[in-house]
């Protein structure tokens, strides 16, 4: 059985997993590009064996490539190659995205990840849909995610951030039409209790998200999950 590398790239830190027991982890910052995290990342994994990577990052992916500059790293990630610098078999997908596919169960799920930003994807079936929804335009003309992200804590307090979660969570499960929605990302753990049909995501759903893109549908052969 091959064994999976599952690299969770955030805005602060990147997660290293190889099993959900074993992790590791480093800073990442504004000033990471692709040539320091590709040293750091052989660095803390020098030790470990396995044979495909999953990447977990924090821009949109189309494709496999990177697509934009993340907002929270350095420049020079668009098209990046991967797969050449580190000399294995690599498949890479938003984060939220990745931790979405590890937490999905059935029916039609949104995911939001509350992070440095706002992460989000949907679920339906075989079918992942990266979205970007940290983007849409909120109150003040200013856009969603700095409300929902650690900007909006710093901008309305811990109570107030928690009240305009729970409040635009809900309006957003509305206009997805979803059975649920799983609440992810570091900020999760604020919360004591959440309003039924929202759900407390887990840290390690990214590993399990990061297996899950290696699956193959027994009949075909292909991938068992249809990224859009």
């Amino acid at each position: 059985m091959k064994k999976t590398l599952v690299v969770d790239i955030g805005g602060t830190h990147v997660k290293l997993m190889m099993e959900r027991s074993e992790h590791r982890m480093f800073d990442s910052g504004p000033r990471m590009g692709p040539s320091d995290f590709i040293a750091r990342l052989k660095e803390h994994t020098h030790d470990w064996k396995f044979d495909n990577i999953s990447i977990g990052f924090p821009a949109p992916v189309r494709g496999g490539k990177i697509v934009r500059n993340p907002k929270h790293l350095g420049n020079g990630w668009v098209d990046f190659d991967f797969r050449k610098a580190l000399d294995k078999p690599v498949q890479v997908i938003n984060d939220a995205a990745m931790q979405a596919l590890g937490s999905y169960r059935e029916g039609r799920m949104l995911f939001l990840g509350l992070g440095t930003g706002l992460g989000s994807a949907l679920l339906l079936e075989n079918m992942l849909f990266p979205l970007e929804l940290g983007d849409l335009p909120y109150r003040d003309r200013d856009i969603i995610e700095n409300f929902l992200g650690i900007p909006g804590i710093e901008r309305l307090g811990l109570d107030e951030w928690k009240r305009e979660v729970i409040f635009a969570v809900t309006q957003l499960k509305k206009s997805f039409i979803a059975d649920y929605v799983v609440l992810g990302g570091g900020n999760v753990h604020r919360f004591d209790e959440l309003p039924d049909g929202i759900e407390r995501g887990e840290n390690e759903n990214a590993f399990l998200g990061g297996l899950r893109l290696w699956e193959e549908d027994s009949r075909t052969g292909k991938s068992k999950w249809l990224i859009l």
